[in-house]
């Protein structure tokens, strides 16, 4: 795709004489322009959906969520996929990342990666990519070479494919099922798409995986019952939860927590079924994890 076509390289008649501005100026011009990134977001809810519903079936099926990407884009994926195990309780290889250039990459640019076409191929072999698995290339420009390269192992493999962008008819459509453009339009900084863009890719990676999540049944209500209880504060966070859950209170929810082994899950059935952690468990097991089932919702 020529560069002239791509509108996250054009320049925004908005932001002219940016460097003329006062701060304030400045900012309330980014302000400006940041509103119109969660309209096109939304834009993109039905294509969305249909990738959060395609996750959610091969998670089932035993599957993963790997993110590609490279720069900003491979940054932003890193920080989604590792937030997911603290979050929701999962395996850290239900949803993975990989960024162009490596671990190097996360916190500085590695010359070149980006257009490595064997490295993703590469990348994505040693991930042992399957039929069940989601592969969801991430490029606002929608040309950058390892993601395009990834993706089209991916769809080899048999693996669904999913395209985050801001360039609709950009070439990471080819090997994409399902295409997610916010098409945000031309940034503030001409070409600096860790503006706007950046800014819809953190947004559709947090519909996606949270949504994912929460059909998955790692949420309570609108409650994180797998939070992983690693610290003082997220212990105390689990109390919270199980008061808020149940109507406990603070001295029943931390003496269930307690019995449970710190096991939300199993505190919870405890204290809305008024049974030991034996019998919650139990429960538990015969609903296969379904927590609304156990508690008989």
């Amino acid at each position: 795709m020529p560069q002239e076509r791509r509108r996250t390289e054009h320049r925004n008649p908005s932001s002219r004489d940016l460097d003329r501005l006062s701060t304030q100026a400045i900012l309330r011009l980014m302000n400006r322009e940041d509103r119109k990134v969660a309209a096109a977001v939304g834009r993109e809810i039905p294509a969305i959906a249909r990738a959060v519903d395609a996750i959610v079936a091969g998670i089932r099926k035993g599957g993963r969520l790997l993110y590609v990407g490279a720069g900003t884009s491979g940054r932003l994926a890193v920080l989604d996929a590792a937030e997911c195990p603290p979050t929701f309780g999962v395996s850290p290889r239900v949803v993975q990342a990989l960024i162009a250039g490596g671990r190097r990459a996360v916190s500085g640019a590695v010359e070149g990666a980006e257009d490595s076409t064997s490295n993703a191929v590469s990348d994505l072999r040693a991930r042992r990519v399957t039929q069940s698995d989601v592969i969801v290339g991430i490029a606002a420009s929608g040309t950058t070479p390892y993601v395009l390269s990834a993706l089209a192992f991916a769809r080899k493999r048999g693996a669904t494919t999913v395209a985050i962008t801001s360039n609709r008819n950009a070439p990471i459509a080819r090997d994409a099922q399902i295409v997610i453009a916010a098409e945000v339009g031309p940034e503030v900084v001409t070409g600096s798409t860790r503006l706007k863009a950046g800014t819809s890719q953190k947004l559709v990676l947090n519909m996606l995986s949270t949504a994912a999540m929460v059909r998955l049944g790692h949420v309570y209500d609108n409650l994180m019952i797998d939070v992983a209880l690693t610290n003082q504060k997220l212990r105390r966070r689990g109390v919270r939860i199980l008061m808020e859950a149940s109507g406990a209170s603070l001295l029943a929810a931390e003496r269930a927590l307690r019995q449970s082994g710190h096991d939300l899950r199993v505190a919870l059935t405890m204290l809305k079924r008024d049974t030991e952690a034996k019998g919650a468990r139990a429960r538990l097991a015969l609903a296969k994890g379904n927590l609304r089932q156990a508690l008989g919702e």
